[in-house]
């Protein structure tokens, strides 16, 4: 691109396009569910620790949150332990939770924060354990310490934001007793956007975003309504494992999430992609009544 004639036109294009969006989310809570290829790919995760260090270098105060799925499972198998898994949710017994806890906790937000704070000291580690952040409760006994968040106490993340730095979560959570649970990231990420009433929420996926065909990467559909989506999920269009995924994307815009992004997150520098040019490049859920009617 750099021999081109039309390079320096094509850069002020961009940086114009983002200039009022930059303007407009300043001072906006924006999470960011981490996971998916982006973790896992060296070069992806290099440019999603750029993105959210532009991001809050332009105003935007970014919230990381993540799982750690193929690690965890990396490190059951180093140990000999196979992963069993219902409705995609891995069954977690007591050694396996041992495991994820020393996985996210000590490994994985460890990785996150350190490649943040590459960047200056912009990034603070927590832990859904750390003062209660993530109360949980077992999600189904036939998947052992798997929790389902109760409650979000938000006190240490706003405290987090307002010393000018970007909590980076690990989804552990824990119950009245004591009892910690391995929490899933997306179900972690929507509860924490709700009670932080972030403007957007946005989940780094390995596909395009929600797709009218899943066997078509062009028909993706940029812009849905909650009430779309019900009825796309009616007419089976949202079927399999995209149904709790979009359902939940629709109850957290109806519960005061400004908007849910679905983004590819094996794209490279996806998320400036998708929060600071015209286009976008994924899916944007909207609440019901933003004028749009949320046609595909």
């Amino acid at each position: 691109m750099s021999g081109s004639p039309h390079a320096p036109d094509l850069a002020v294009d961009v940086l114009l396009q983002a200039l009022p969006y930059i303007e407009r989310f300043r001072g906006s809570v924006v999470v960011v569910k981490f996971g998916g290829n982006a973790m896992t790919r060296p070069d992806l995760f290099a440019d999603f620790a750029k993105d959210v260090v532009l991001m809050h270098r332009v105003g935007m105060r970014p919230v990381v949150v993540h799982g750690g799925g193929p690690q965890i499972g990396d490190w059951l198998a180093r140990l000999g332990k196979e992963s069993e898994f219902v409705d995609g949710r891995r069954v977690t017994d007591a050694e396996t939770l041992e495991v994820a806890q020393m996985v996210l906790m000590g490994k994985v937000n460890a990785d996150i924060v350190t490649a943040l704070n590459a960047f200056g000291p912009l990034a603070l580690g927590l832990a859904g354990t750390d003062a209660q952040l993530l109360e949980a409760e077992a999600h189904d006994p036939e998947l052992g310490y798997v929790g389902a968040v109760t409650r979000v106490n938000p006190e240490l993340i706003r405290r987090t934001l307002a010393m000018d730095l970007i909590p980076v979560i690990a989804t552990i959570g824990v119950d009245a007793a004591g009892q910690t649970y391995n929490i899933n990231a997306d179900d972690a990420a929507t509860a924490v956007a709700r009670e932080l009433r972030a403007e957007k929420l946005i989940f780094l996926t390995d596909v395009p975003g929600l797709l009218a065909d899943v066997d078509d990467p062009s028909s993706l559909i940029t812009r849905v309504s909650a009430d779309r989506i019900a009825e796309l999920v009616s007419d089976g269009t949202i079927s399999g494992g995209m149904v709790p995924k979009m359902s939940g994307c629709a109850s957290a815009v109806r519960d005061g999430v400004g908007s849910v992004h679905l983004v590819d997150g094996r794209l490279a520098h996806v998320l400036l992609l998708e929060l600071f040019t015209d286009a976008g490049v994924g899916t944007m859920v909207v609440p019901d009544d933003d004028g749009t009617g949320g046609a595909p």
